[in-house]
């Protein structure tokens, strides 16, 4: 997979599907890299331009001293997007990446043709839980927290049920760069646009899961609230509903993008 290099640093990314469909970006969770839209990637490629990249700070992209913002992150989409040419897209986030989506459509409005965010929030957990995450990972790396991580992100049956996935997870999230999980721990934990996404008006799909502990169908249902127009849908799963119940939430993604 190739390496672009941008005016804000070299990013990891891969570019799938018929030159001449909508680009459709994809941006990752916490701790995870480009691998983690496998479940989406071939099929969605059929129909759209798939864009997925390694965020700063995580999988083979730049890691530049942090702390960062999620404003920084988007920005860095941008720049992504000048390099490849590309002025318009769809964008769908998860978590993190949804984060990041909610700062583009605030922030950039024109460059999106719709937007869909998964298992996220504009403000998600507490200052004390993201300063207790960065002090265990300084101290003990990622094995440090892999575990309960993995506990918040699948169901209890999805963690018996799927043993090859939740290991491909836990292989992926220890390969994060430290001091990039760090830096990204301070974005998510310094962002809260409870108020501003109210301003969003690209045409939005937010998916929660229903077992999310993380990002609430709560947390869902609240964004849907602030945002005129959105459509909301929820799954049987918990935090990495994208690849916990992988064909309904492809299914959704693409019953949106073609409305």
């Amino acid at each position: 997979m190739p390496v672009l290099h941008t005016e804000n640093g070299p990013f990891h990314y891969e570019l799938a599907g018929p030159s001449s469909a909508p680009v459709l970006l994809f941006s990752n969770s916490l701790g995870t890299d480009l691998s983690m839209w496998h479940p989406q990637a071939q099929t969605l490629a059929q129909d759209f331009r798939v864009l997925r990249y390694d965020g700063r700070g995580q999988g083979q992209s730049v890691i530049a001293p942090g702390p960062y913002t999620i404003d920084t992150l988007a920005d860095d989409v941008l720049a992504l997007l000048k390099e490849l040419d590309v002025a318009k897209i769809h964008f769908c986030g998860l978590s993190m990446g949804g984060m990041v989506g909610m700062s583009l459509a605030m922030r950039a409005p024109e460059r999106l043709e719709k937007l869909i965010l998964c298992n996220t929030a504009p403000k998600i957990g507490t200052p004390a839980i993201w300063d207790a995450r960065i002090t265990a990972v300084r101290a003990g790396a990622m094995a440090a927290v892999v575990e309960g991580i993995l506990e918040r992100w699948f169901t209890p049956d999805f963690r018996k049920a799927s043993s090859s996935s939740i290991e491909k997870t836990r292989e992926m999230l220890l390969r994060s760069p430290v001091e990039g999980y760090i830096a990204c721990c301070s974005a998510v934990r310094d962002m809260d646009a409870r108020d501003g996404i109210a301003s969003i008006s690209v045409p939005t799909l937010i998916i929660s899961g229903a077992h999310d502990p993380v990002t609430t169908p709560h947390d869902g249902h609240f964004m849907a609230g602030k945002i005129a127009g959105s459509v909301y849908k929820e799954l049987p799963a918990a935090h990495l509903s994208n690849i916990e119940a992988a064909e309904a939430f492809t299914m959704e993604v693409l019953r949106f993008l073609k409305a």
